[in-house]
This record gives structure tokens, C-alpha cells and sequence, in this order.
């Protein structure tokens, strides 16, 4: 699952991830070794809209082969989808023959049969995800955050899910700068020795090739600042689950930031009851500045 509040750019990043998947490329911090096929569900914007922004994605990914993405638009489709329903699930079906990724592009408009809240509205989805899952197909699908920041609707859908990722807005962020977000890994069932697994900020940027106007993503580190902060707060004392809540990052990322700090001798770990010992704040600035 791949979540955001609206108008963070969580679209332009879905499109991006498959068409990089459909390409075998290299996009932001992940890569696809070989090309795969795509079929990218969409359920909000009208097909032209998706064909231009598809556009100014390839221009800075690259020449996309015509078979390996495809695009079905819910807005191009009379009665629209609702994949909620057995009806729904079995309409796409033909669609799937040799696909290897299924992006879903969200949750809310293609899935509409019942209340988000509700967790038995999704049973029928869960199982119909497992199933795609036990035939070799992949899902990525892109949800809603609530006015809680965290993903709208029944956490059941995180049981069973591989992979969480939340986009979040930087605090030095300005509407001027477009789609400018960070990445948080929430939930990696999956992770090898932590990689993959840092945070780090994604931007886009416009980009001309050939006389035409498109875009390029580029990704910077987020985990100085984010670690030098974490390394205050556990310094004065705070537990992993304030500091998670005072950073806006799940609990085992603010363990994984807590473990590196030690590493790198930010501070050091007295006893098991929180009481740190630990070199002073300005030392800790100090060695970020240098």
C-alpha cells in the first residue's frame, strides 16, 4: 500500500512506479531488473489526463515498451469499476492474462461498495488481493490518509500486506514546489539488512528532451536531520514511541533511528529503563554541520 494526503503527488508517483516496472529501470531508490508487464487501474482522472501525465513521465524515464503498461480508466468505462464486488473482480479478469504488476489507483473510488471503517467491507477485496498474490501477480495499491495522517479506513487492510508506504509533506514544504514529499517505509515484511528501508525525501522537477516538456524525479537523503533530531530526543530521555510520535514516523522506524544513533555514537544507552547517557546536544549538531 502506497498512502498520502490528497494532492501530494501519490498518482504521479504510482504512474512513475509502473511505468519504471514496465521499462525495467531504475527509479528513485528501487529498481527493476528486468521489464514487466503493468496494468494500472485508475479511478478518478479522465483518460486524457493520464495519457499526458504518462507523457511527461516518459520523457524523463525514457521510451516506455507499448505492450508492457496499459491503462484501464474507470472514467472510460460505462458504470464506472468497483473491483469491491465479485462483479467487479471477475470485469477485469481478461485484463490479467500475463500481467506481473497490478496498480490500483485508489482505493477509495475503485472499491466503493461499503464504509472504509467498516472491516468486514474488506474481506471480498482481501481475499481477492490474496488470490492475485498465490497466481504470481504483484499489487501495489494507493490509498487515502485520514485526518490522522495514518491510512483512512479499517487497519485490517495492513495485515496482510507485504509493503506500507506513507508520503508525507516536508515541514519547510511550499505549494510553489509542486510534488516535493517524503517517503516513509512503515511496514517491510520483506526487508534484507535494512535495505531500502532509510526514508528519504522524492522531488520532481521539469524536464525538456527533444523540444518536449516532461518530468525527472530525483531523491535525497532525509535520515541526517531526521537522526540528529531523534539523537536529541532520546538523549533527553524520550522513549521510541514519543519520538515516533514526535517525528510523524511509525515505531520501528523510530527504533531503526534510535539503533543508528547508537551506532554512530550520538549516544549511549545506559539501561534498560531510559536512562541515557549520552554526549551533549551541541556535540550532536556539530557533528552534522561537519
Amino acid at each position: 500500500m502506497l498512502y498520502a494526503p490528497r494532492g501530494i503527488g501519490k498518482s504521479w508517483l504510482g504512474l512513475s512506479i509502473g511505468l519504471a516496472v514496465a521499462s525495467g529501470r531504475s527509479f528513485l531508490r528501487w529498481s527493476a531488473p528486468n521489464p514487466k508487464r503493468v496494468l494500472y487501474v485508475d479511478g478518478e482522472m479522465p483518460l486524457v489526463s493520464l495519457q499526458e501525465r504518462l507523457r511527461a513521465i516518459s520523457i524523463g524515464l525514457g521510451e516506455i515498451p507499448n505492450d508492457g503498461f496499459q491503462i484501464l480508466a474507470a472514467d472510460n468505462v460505462d458504470g464506472g469499476l468497483n473491483l469491491g464486488t465479485e462483479d467487479g473482480q471477475h470485469g477485469i479478469e481478461p485484463l490479467l492474462d500475463g500481467i506481473d504488476l497490478l496498480i490500483l489507483d485508489n482505493l477509495s473510488t475503485l472499491c466503493s461498495n461499503r464504509s472504509e471503517s467498516a472491516s468486514d467491507a474488506w474481506t471480498p477485496i482481501q481475499s481477492w488481493l490474496l488470490n492475485l498474490r498465490r497466481r504470481g501477480i504483484s499489487v501495489l495499491f494507493i490509498h487515502h490518509a485520514g485526518n490522522n495522517g495514518r491510512q483512512r479506513g479499517t487497519s485490517r487492510r495492513e495485515d496482510t500486506l507485504d509493503t506500507v508506504i506513507a508520503l508525507k509533506r516536508p515541514d519547510d514544504y511550499l505549494p510553489e514546489q509542486g510534488a516535493r514529499f517524503q517517503v516513509h517505509f512503515e511496514k517491510l515484511r520483506n526487508r534484507v539488512d535494512g535495505i531500502g528501508s532509510s526514508p528519504f525525501e522524492a522531488i520532481v522537477e521539469p524536464f525538456v528532451a527533444d523540444g518536449h516538456d516532461g518530468i525527472r524525479w530525483s531523491a535525497r537523503d532525509l535520515i541526517a536531520p531526521i537522526l540528529k533530531r531523534a539523537a536529541v530526543m532520546f538523549e533527553d530521555g524520550h522513549t521510541v514511541r514519543q519520538v515516533a510520535t514526535m517525528l510523524g514516523v511509525s515505531k520501528s522506524e523510530a527504533g531503526r533511528l534510535r539503533q543508528r544513533a547508537i551506532d554512530e555514537s550520538l549516544f549511549d544507552s545506559a539501561n534498560e529503563d531510559g536512562d541515557l547517557t549520552n554526549i551533549n546536544g551541541s556535540e550532536v549538531v556539530a557533528q552534522f554541520e561537519n
